[in-house]
């Protein structure tokens, strides 16, 4: 388990979509760092909105991460968006 988490966050970190494509739809990239990593590992193995809360996003994003964690996929891409430390997203900014 523990080496599929570490692979997961090695190539979230090492993947970046090119920012024309996703430009103005999908938020802006904030900076990959230790506690954002971290982040992702709480949105992963814990529950997805926690990592949010870690990066300090808006409390709408929080709250639709933490529902959408009931599907389950929801956590992959929750781990997602707290390791690159998303601001924004679609729909009204918060996925």
């Amino acid at each position: 388990m523990k080496k599929i988490v570490l692979l997961l966050l090695a190539v979230l970190m090492l993947s970046s979509a090119p920012s024309a494509v996703l430009a103005g739809t999908h938020g802006r990239d904030g900076e990959v760092s230790g506690k954002s990593i971290g982040a992702g590992v709480l949105s992963l193995l814990i529950w997805p909105g926690l990592g949010q809360i870690v990066n300090d996003q808006q409390t709408d994003k929080v709250v639709t991460h933490a529902l959408l964690g009931l599907t389950g996929i929801f956590r992959f891409w929750s781990c997602y968006d707290a390791v690159r430390d998303r601001d924004g997203g679609v729909w009204h900014n918060r996925i």
